[in-house]
């Protein structure tokens, strides 16, 4: 697999991040070999992942999966039970085709802000970077436009409706949390975060419903 770093991919407008098209463009110009991940690789985070999901038969859902090789590396180490959505037909289709040798794992084209999966599905949902795509915005950080407060709103209302209770809600992010927390808080769990890195920092959001 190719890493994708060239910089003909790279919107000249920052806001095209959170735009369908954007990426259904992008997608199409990148075989199925191509892979992106958005800040840490799954050998990074594995001792997260591990300790907040310790049963490897959970279900998981994957939003905004892209070509990231994160539910792949999480399937090699025993993850099975995978559900992978996106927004992008393109990425679907060529992610089928790259993981025809993961027979378990499912691959849906579907937006994150309106799931098509029953109440309460799921034992875990993953956002790496997904959510920061939809917070690509020229407005003040402090104080966002409603149209990104509904976009996050949208996804994480879904987010709760199709987690099981006792279910988790892992969310990774370069946001910190002073921008964050608003827009994950909700009576049905707690946050809690921890942080990663040295001189740049990521943060690893945990949600538990309750």
């Amino acid at each position: 697999m190719v890493a994708s770093t060239s910089l003909e991919v790279l919107p000249e407008d920052p806001t095209a991040y959170k735009t369908q098209a954007y990426w259904e463009e992008r997608y199409q110009q990148e075989d199925a070999g191509t892979t992106f991940d958005w800040f840490k690789t799954y050998s990074e985070l594995k001792p997260l992942l591990n300790e907040a999901i310790p049963n490897k038969e959970a279900k998981i859902l994957m939003l905004g999966c892209g070509n990231s090789t994160l539910g792949e590396d999480m399937y090699d180490d025993g993850y099975k039970n995978i559900t992978n959505i996106d927004y992008s037909k393109t990425v679907i289709d060529n992610m089928k085709i790259r993981c025809e040798d993961k027979p378990e794992m499912t691959w849906l084209e579907m937006d994150i802000r309106d799931l098509k999966f029953d109440n309460e599905s799921f034992d875990i949902v993953i956002d790496k970077g997904t959510m920061d795509a939809l917070m690509c915005d020229r407005g003040d950080v402090w104080d966002p436009s409603e149209e990104l407060i509904n976009d996050v709103k949208g996804e994480v209302d879904e987010v709760q409706r199709v987690l099981k209770v006792g279910g988790t809600f892992l969310y990774i992010t370069f946001g910190q949390p002073h921008f964050r927390k608003r827009h994950l808080q909700r009576d049905c769990w707690n946050i809690d975060i921890k942080t990663m890195g040295d001189a740049f920092h990521y943060f690893f959001y945990t949600m538990v419903k309750f």
